[in-house]
């Protein structure tokens, strides 16, 4: 005999069946496919910073990358070959300094023999050791109170320097000017273009004595280190 089912119950499978089906749940995209690609945006920000670089590249060129020259100031006494050594080292040089200027770091100081001294009045000379003929010196004679005209100057310095004379005899130009620093003091300045090399020379009256410093260099190494060459001839100056 069947169990007779009392009205009003329903089987729980039949409730279940009675049931409409849920609709699925949607699916669910990965996140990075939800999310806008940034790669054309990233490209062209790229493409915009590299034009402006090289524009700006082409119109004021490339920087350079040669390191800075560092310069240490020497004080030099201008003593007589009578007195050559008289300052030894271990004197105040600049106490007793009658002029300075600027060497670049690196540059090796030239023992200055008497002789040399007595000659040409050299006091002192500094060298770049990878370019021995890249160098600065300073000559001085006594018994000038004050500087003659600039030409005549220029042609009394040649008769004791034979380079001098042929750098000046086959010179491209010469060109002189006159400065005068805030005490008065009038120097010359005076630039060689010759067709090996180039000089750059200052000359200057004090304490009854005429100072010359020299700058000279061949043509490649003026090319390339102008500006240092440049910064060390306009730092001579007298002292007191």
């Amino acid at each position: 005999l069947r169990p007779q089912k009392m009205p009003g119950m329903i089987s729980s499978s039949a409730v279940a069946t009675a049931r409409p089906p849920l609709p699925p749940p949607p699916s669910k995209l990965p996140v990075a496919a939800l999310k806008p690609s940034n790669q054309p945006l990233q490209s062209l920000i790229a493409a915009i910073a590299a034009t402006t670089l090289a524009t700006s590249m082409l119109a004021t060129g490339a920087p350079s990358l040669a390191a800075p020259a560092f310069y240490k100031p020497y004080y030099g006494t201008a003593a007589s070959a009578a007195n050559y050594g008289g300052y030894g080292g271990n004197s105040d040089k600049r106490a007793s300094a009658e002029y300075s200027y600027d060497v670049p770091e690196g540059w090796k100081e030239k023992l200055v023999s008497k002789i040399q001294k007595g000659t040409n009045g050299t006091d002192s000379e500094f060298y770049n050791p990878k370019k021995k003929s890249e160098k600065e010196y300073l000559t001085f004679l006594d018994g000038f109170p004050r500087l003659a005209p600039r030409e005549a100057i220029l042609n009394n310095l040649a008769l004791s320097d034979v380079d001098l004379q042929d750098l000046i005899a086959t010179a491209d130009s010469v060109r002189s000017e006159e400065r005068v620093d805030e005490k008065g003091q009038v120097y010359y300045a005076y630039e060689i273009d010759g067709i090996g090399a180039h000089s750059l020379i200052s000359v200057t009256c004090a304490k009854n004595k005429l100072y010359a410093h020299f700058v000279n260099a061949p043509n490649p190494e003026w090319n390339k280190d102008q500006e240092t060459l440049l910064h060390i001839h306009r730092s001579f100056k007298t002292v007191g």
